[in-house]
């Protein structure tokens, strides 16, 4: 008759084997749909991507000032007047209720011909300010990448993880069985049984908080892509590294194309054209205006005229100059000025803080492939100590404890293992962002 530890045993082994069941009918989310998904639905790309598009709107000719302005002006007034009129053949009339009314309408246009140049400056600068929004909808972009594989990779391990203790928890199965027999043939103590079921039960614990850290994991990454997994899924652990890579190369591709140099850069043409729309404000202004207008009068009977009705066009110059505002536009110009050189120093002081985190990026993705190469060696290690522990246990040279040691050790290098595959991945793109790569390589 079967114990009731021996059918809670069974239990945790039909879960378990049902759950592995499950995980290998979800569908397989790899790299690429991971990137296009985050691409098209994460809601901080989208709302970088509008930033942008607002600054594009900023860029058209409607919002430059070349274009003139055209207004409707229309009016009417009525009056109700009690008047005495004395005429000058000394006749005098009174009126009491005198209507009048008055109406008018004009088109009226204004256009600049000349403010200085400050239209020009003011509509390059809207340039570099969509190409600037660019630059920070790309770092947008790249950080949320980064964001994305650092949890991608988090799902990942996680997934290895599970498997790995899965395998260890199938072996501490075959020990508590073997266990079992040798304790009823009188080959072992009841110690050993008891070893083995608390080994079972503490694999079984590992399974279930690994199985629950990697939802959380997913249901992270799902957000990331925009929440449209709707259902579960598995990721793609196989990863390759690009050896390749030239330190030198990656170097002068920073300078050239890291985000962080050329946002600085767009900040001083800013600052430069700032300098250049504010000393505009030195000349005089030109504009042409123009009108068209209609204009009826409907006179009280003491007018001489009843109604008088005018048409026409006006159109002239003006100049305005504003020959001396207080000193604002001085304290504007020497202002830009320092704005311009503050830009310049904080490209100097990028460039040296970029040299350092592209270095130290550099060490740490060298130092990570090696510990990933060095725990590839390990495993190998641990997978000989092991199966060497595993023939000795089974004719009884190594106890339990010893074969439970080896077990644990080649779990645990196979965890680390795996931590440090995925470390080196995450270390090389961190080299790619730098470098301005990460958005043309293929994932």
């Amino acid at each position: 008759m079967k114990t009731k530890q021996m059918y809670s045993k069974s239990y945790i082994i039909y879960i378990l084997a049902f759950f592995g069941m499950y995980m290998n009918a979800q569908q397989l989310l790899t790299p690429d749909e991971a990137v296009q998904l985050t691409l098209s639905h994460n809601y901080g790309i989208q709302i970088a991507n509008n930033t942008v598009e607002i600054a594009e709107n900023n860029t058209s000719i409607l919002n430059s000032g070349y274009l003139p302005t055209l207004t409707g002006n229309a009016g009417a007034t009525y009056n109700l007047d009690n008047t005495e009129a004395e005429f000058s053949n000394g006749n005098t009339t009174t009126l009491n209720g005198a209507e009048s009314s008055r109406y008018n309408a004009s088109v009226n246009l204004n256009y600049t011909l000349f403010d200085g140049l400050g239209r020009l400056y003011n509509y390059k600068r809207l340039k570099e300010q969509y190409q600037l929004s660019e630059l920070e909808a790309r770092e947008t972009i790249e950080n949320t990448l980064l964001q994305l594989f650092s949890v991608y990779y988090s799902v990942a391990q996680l997934s290895e993880n599970t498997n790995a203790i899965k395998e260890t928890f199938e072996i501490s199965k075959d020990r508590l069985v073997r266990s079992e027999y040798q304790f009823e043939y009188g080959q072992n103590t009841k110690l050993d049984v008891l070893n083995a079921q608390v080994d079972i039960n503490n694999d079984s614990i590992s399974i279930v908080n690994t199985e629950q850290q990697l939802i959380n994991a997913k249901r992270d990454l799902n957000v990331i892509l925009g929440n449209k997994l709707t259902q579960d899924f598995n990721v793609d652990t196989n990863i390759s590294f690009l050896f390749q890579l030239n330190k030198d190369d990656l170097w002068a591709k920073t300078k050239a194309n890291n985000v962080s140099i050329l946002q600085v850069e767009k900040n001083i043409n800013i600052s430069s054209l700032d300098i250049k729309s504010n000393r505009s404000q030195y000349l005089p202004t030109i504009g042409l205006i123009g009108s068209y207008g209609w204009n009826r009068n409907n006179n009280n009977a003491a007018s001489f005229v009843a109604v008088s009705t005018n048409t026409g066009l006006s159109g002239g110059l003006n100049l305005t100059w504003n020959l001396f505002d207080g000193g604002s536009t001085i304290t504007r110009v020497k202002n830009a000025k320092i704005a311009l050189e503050n830009q310049q120093l904080q490209k100097e002081q990028t460039l040296i803080d970029l040299e350092r985190n592209f270095n130290n990026a550099w060490d740490d993705y060298q130092n990570k492939v090696l510990i990933f190469q060095l725990q590839e060696e390990n495993i190998k290690t641990a997978q000989n100590n092991f199966d060497r522990s595993k023939e000795k246990f089974k004719i009884g040279q190594v106890n339990s404890i010893e074969f439970r040691q080896a077990q644990i050790n080649l779990l645990n290098a196979e965890l680390s293992r795996n931590q440090a595959k995925y470390n080196a991945k995450l270390a090389e793109l961190v080299i790619l962002q730098l470098s301005g790569d990460l958005l043309n390589v293929k994932f």
